[in-house]
């Protein structure tokens, strides 16, 4: 009798411990890896879209998703944009881009007359940090204010080696700027390929963060007892489509991500035409094929337009959900076109 209430006692135990164990949250590697704020997108129109956009090549694509995306920008672009974070958060960026087209001196002056070669160059830079962080020594007491600062500068260059295929490359510097003396900087690479089946129809690859790691050194603040540790980046691999409908003014984007942390998810994306210059944008970001636990970002947006000859001026705005936040995201971004 005893031995079977104990073994009672016990199967409830571990029913108990499996249903506690079960309920935690599945733990996500890469949102804790280093250069997560780079991970989150970049501008309005991409977040808005559900960062689905490393195949999307009209209205104003961004190389940062995908370095071959620069050979097809229209004139020169200037981005400028602010982020509405919570808990003393906040991401800034700025970035401009310009499209070359190349011509042969035997048709420069023909009517209609197609470029022989073209080719894109942007360059950007993230800025991501915490601020009004509370200082305290060993005993509690409060020293002073402390704020750390991550950022990212890029440089991207294409080349469109036809009407359909175009490569190109980012060369990205991180610094991390954590705490007095201790900070890091690490050197890394993005490659992408663009390859239009058709006008509407687009497919893309996209290989990011090669050759990304911070090296830590806090000797500087704890002197021979200090130590350097590594954090490596993850290797990001994506496969994008864009498709676009004209007799439905509407385009749709997708985007399937894996790395080497376990990573496996999808992101959908959408941009519809409502007027002229005036376009609605939708997404969902973060789509997971296996981590059930955290859930898909849905994303709103908006962007105009407005044409000031010589000069076009708009701005977009992103609406967007956090999981773990006490708001949510609202970006604001301004960008001229010349």
């Amino acid at each position: 009798m005893i031995a079977r209430l104990n073994f009672i006692r016990l199967f409830i135990l571990l029913t108990i411990l499996s249903v506690v164990l079960s309920a935690q949250p599945r733990y996500e590697k890469t949102n804790s890896a280093p250069g997560e704020f780079a991970r989150l997108g970049f501008g309005a129109r991409g977040i808005a879209m559900g960062n689905a956009i490393s195949a999307y090549k009209t209205n104003f694509p961004i190389s940062f998703y995908n370095p071959a995306l620069a050979g097809f920008q229209s004139g020169n672009l200037l981005n400028a944009g602010y982020t509405f974070l919570s808990l003393d958060r906040s991401v800034n960026y700025l970035s401009f881009g310009r499209k070359f087209e190349f011509y042969s001196a035997k048709d420069s002056a023909l009517p209609g007359r197609k470029p022989r070669a073209t080719a894109g160059f942007a360059f950007g830079i993230i800025n991501s940090g915490v601020d009004e962080i509370d200082g305290r020594d060993n005993h509690g007491f409060k020293t002073k204010t402390l704020s750390t600062s991550e950022n990212l500068l890029f440089i991207s260059l294409s080349n469109r080696f036809s009407d359909r295929f175009a490569a190109g490359l980012n060369a990205k510097l991180y610094y991390y700027k954590l705490y007095e003396d201790v900070s890091a900087t690490s050197l890394a690479f993005d490659v992408g390929i663009l390859y239009n089946y058709s006008q509407n129809l687009s497919f893309s690859f996209t290989l990011s963060d090669l050759n990304a790691a911070y090296r830590w050194d806090t000797s500087p603040i704890y002197s021979q007892e200090g130590s350097i540790t590594d954090e490596k980046f993850p290797t990001t691999k994506k496969l994008g489509i864009a498709f676009s409908m004209p007799e439905l003014r509407l385009d749709i984007a997708g985007e399937f991500e894996w790395n080497n942390l376990e990573r496996k998810l999808v992101r959908v994306g959408a941009e519809f035409k409502l007027y002229e210059n005036l376009f609605i944008l939708a997404g969902l970001d973060k789509i997971h094929f296996y981590n059930r636990d955290e859930m898909p970002v849905p994303s709103l947006g908006i962007s105009y337009m407005h044409t000031i000859n010589p000069v076009n001026v708009g701005f977009d705005y992103a609406f967007s959900y956090e999981q773990f936040s006490l708001t949510t995201r609202h970006l604001i971004n301004l960008k001229i076109l010349f």
